[in-house]
């Protein structure tokens, strides 16, 4: 199989967990965001190293730990993604779902600019269109509403920051994913259990079934990263922003539908501005490959 096809199988697979993840979030969303977050690390952490162990890939973790870029790097990134889970759980708990749904259809537009700023990826004029339809759907929200759109624009940038390091990492995802969670697990560990004061933080007095469910956090969460930054090793940053679309699709269909999150005008709007700039965009990237 080529490596393209290998990427596109890995960034489908993991949009589509991260499309049906709000689902899951939202059974459990009597439990504190920060809580279902340490365990997530936790968990993911205990699953990361059984695959290392499986995979007999343990050298690579070892001569990461040897680099002090590398592990510069991978905590910082540990930082953003760990940043980025916790505003999503909360944002989805609290029911922002369509603003969640609103950051990752901005994504893509934005590793399109960060491309183009640090990889030398050169916009094309109807690239340019597309962001600028963007930006002004943004800019409509902003005024017609009078609420600059946070979650959104924090969901897009902290995850398209982390999409462009890890690219740029010689590290493969395995390795790299698992480095991330053990810098965390110190943390996670230490608020979980000493510093958590909630009816759902003492494990032993939880049923069987919620503890299972927070346990299920570590691989929701890990595989479909796994598959991403696997993904984004074998494709551009702005394929990668094609098979987004179908994360925040679903999110915007179950925050309409299952959870009936009022949409105003204006954010109809803005949704619109905003899916115009994906459609030019993705017509323009095939039309641009048909021809190369």
């Amino acid at each position: 199989m080529k490596s393209s096809t290998k990427g596109m199988l890995y960034a489908l697979t993991a949009f589509l967990i991260w499309g049906i993840a709000p689902l899951y979030f939202k059974h459990i969303g009597f439990v504190p965001a920060e809580e279902i977050v340490t365990h997530r690390i936790i968990w993911s952490c205990l699953f990361l190293i059984l695959l290392v162990w499986w995979t007999k890939t343990g050298r690579q973790v070892v001569t990461v730990f040897r680099h002090p870029r590398y592990l510069a790097l991978l905590t910082a990134t540990a930082l953003l993604i760990a940043g980025n889970w916790l505003l999503f759980i909360w944002a989805i708990n609290h029911d922002h779902m369509l603003e969640s749904s609103l950051g990752y259809f901005i994504n893509p537009l934005l590793n399109i600019l960060l491309g183009m700023l640090f990889l030398g990826e050169r916009l094309r004029f109807w690239q340019w269109l597309a962001v600028a339809l963007a930006v002004s759907g943004v800019l409509l929200q902003i005024v017609t509403l009078g609420v600059f759109p946070w979650i959104a624009l924090s969901l897009a940038s902290s995850f398209a920051v982390y999409g462009l390091i890890r690219k740029k990492i010689a590290v493969d995802s395995l390795t790299g994913l698992l480095v991330e969670t053990v810098m965390l697990t110190p943390v996670a560990v230490w608020y979980l259990f000493w510093h958590a004061d909630s009816a759902t933080s003492q494990l032993t007095q939880n049923a069987l079934s919620l503890n299972l469910w927070l346990i299920a956090a570590g691989i929701i969460t890990t595989v479909p990263l796994l598959c991403f930054t696997a993904g984004a090793k074998r494709l551009r940053l702005s394929t990668i922003g094609f098979f987004q679309y179908l994360g925040p699709s679903l999110m915007f269909i179950f925050a309409i539908t299952l959870y009936h999150e009022p949409i105003v005008w204006q954010k109809w709007l803005t949704f619109a501005l905003i899916w115009s700039a994906l459609v030019i965009f993705s017509w323009e990237a095939l039309r641009f490959n048909r021809q190369n």
